[in-house]
């Protein structure tokens, strides 16, 4: 059966005290909503309805890129209302819908899956945890036999009620056109006058459907309302993914210092020293070491490469098989191929550095006018000498060597010495006399 989510998305989020919807705030570098739309890919969702307020234009337009529709809720009225309003969404889907909260950064493809098993059984599921500190979230009430009895905000809760620990995770799963019929039945005679999600299972035990129960752990269902919340899903975000590199073969000297994207694919056999951060987009291949103090972002690294101290790689470097990346040079959208060395204080943007090739302390490419980028290509086993400017667009031939200091601003041939810089000359004495008259100027 095909299945489609709703993803809630219309909270105003003001407790997060920034212009920026709450929803497109970043956990290891992916919005808290791209988060739950990977997640519901990743269980076999293929339909995404995400639920925005009138002004969440940049929410849409997210959702768009990744290849969602969206439905707006015209007035802020509960979480069920938000729900219905994407009942003209789905008004030609029949199938399995998961109605899922936004902010859930960290829950994953298998524990919304174990929802959907859990649905198949009674024809409606919803997620729940046992929570450490319950807090105040929604209590979950069970009847003998293990099915939801009912679901108690925090707010109307009793204080006996408030020491039930099993809580709310924020996921229900049902058929659609049963659940449009039941959120459609939504009542608001609460303390907060609006309609709960969380009454549609009393709703449905009235058409003879119970709900299920799927437990996942307390770390998968972590939401985010505030800027401290989002520190601390970033912390667990980033402890479950270096357990992940760590079962997989990584060697990691000091993990609580090394920070990883989303998407960080590291492979076994990879040494990664203390103080090393992931941006998105970065793998690296068996055999490679990330030194100390290294940023990594839209890179590739061979195996066998050694990156940093003190590296930079930004988007498009790609670094092949043994290449060493040393201290204070940065890579950007340039190929570095096997054996090739750039280990001190160089830039080199937009340019191939060809097999075995050597870039002195100090070189830089000089790939922008302002206006185009152009590109620099630096043959095999060039030796190119410390302190040279690469004027692109140019070429090195393979095996030539640039002199210290020059400015290369020509093609220089394979094999061939390039020098150019000024002619040294020298003036005997200058230096004692100009002294000498600066100490007579000062009396």
């Amino acid at each position: 059966m095909s299945k489609a989510a709703i993803i809630l998305a219309a909270g105003a989020g003001t407790r997060m005290k920034s212009a920026l919807p709450k929803v497109l705030h970043k956990v290891a570098g992916l919005p808290l909503l791209g988060h739950v739309m990977a997640a519901l890919k990743d269980a076999g969702v293929d339909r995404i309805v995400v639920v925005t307020s009138p002004a969440g234009e940049a929410v849409r337009d997210y959702a768009k890129a990744w290849g969602a529709d969206s439905a707006i809720q015209h007035q802020q009225l509960g979480t069920g209302h938000a729900a219905a309003s994407a009942k003209d969404a789905l008004a030609d889907f029949a199938g399995t819908l998961v109605i899922i909260n936004g902010d859930m950064p960290l829950v994953t493809g298998d524990v919304i899956s174990e929802c959907l098993k859990a649905q198949a059984r009674t024809g409606l599921a919803m997620l729940a945890f046992e929570a450490a500190d319950p807090a105040a979230y929604g209590r979950v009430l069970l009847t003998p036999d293990g099915f939801l009895n009912r679901i108690v905000e925090y707010k109307d809760a009793t204080d006996s009620e408030r020491t039930i620990t099993l809580c709310n995770g924020g996921c229900y799963a049902a058929e659609a056109a049963n659940f449009f019929r039941w959120a459609a039945a939504l009542k608001n005679e609460n303390v907060q006058k609006e309609y709960y999600l969380t009454d549609v299972p009393a709703i449905a035990r009235t058409d003879g459907v119970k709900c299920a129960i799927a437990v996942a752990d307390e770390v998968s269902v972590t939401g985010v309302n505030s800027r401290a919340e989002l520190a601390a899903a970033e912390s667990k975000f980033q402890a479950r993914a270096r357990l992940r590199l760590l079962a997989g073969g990584v060697t990691m000297t000091a993990p609580e210092t090394v920070f990883l994207a989303y998407d960080t694919a590291v492979e076994s056999d990879v040494e990664i020293e203390p103080f090393v951060v992931f941006g998105p987009g970065v793998a690296v291949k068996t055999g490679a070491r990330i030194r100390s103090h290294s940023h990594l972002e839209g890179a590739t690294v061979a195996g066998g490469a050694i990156i940093g101290p003190f590296a930079r790689l930004r988007p498009g470097a790609k670094i092949g098989e043994g290449a060493h990346i040393g201290n204070f040079v940065e890579i950007k959208n340039a190929v570095i191929e096997k054996g090739a060395k750039a280990n001190h204080l160089s830039y080199l943007g937009d340019a191939r550095v060809g097999a075995g090739a050597n870039i002195g302390a100090g070189t830089i490419t000089c790939n922008y006018d302002g206006f185009t980028k152009a590109i620099t290509d630096i043959g095999a086993g060039a030796f190119i000498g410390s302190d040279t400017a690469l004027v692109a667009p140019v070429k090195i031939g393979d095996g030539a060597i640039t002199a210290a200091g020059s400015v290369i601003t020509q093609d220089v041939a394979a094999d061939a010495l390039a020098i150019a810089r000024g002619v040294q000359t020298e003036k005997p004495g200058w230096a004692k006399a100009f002294r000498d008259k600066k100490k007579l100027e000062q009396k």
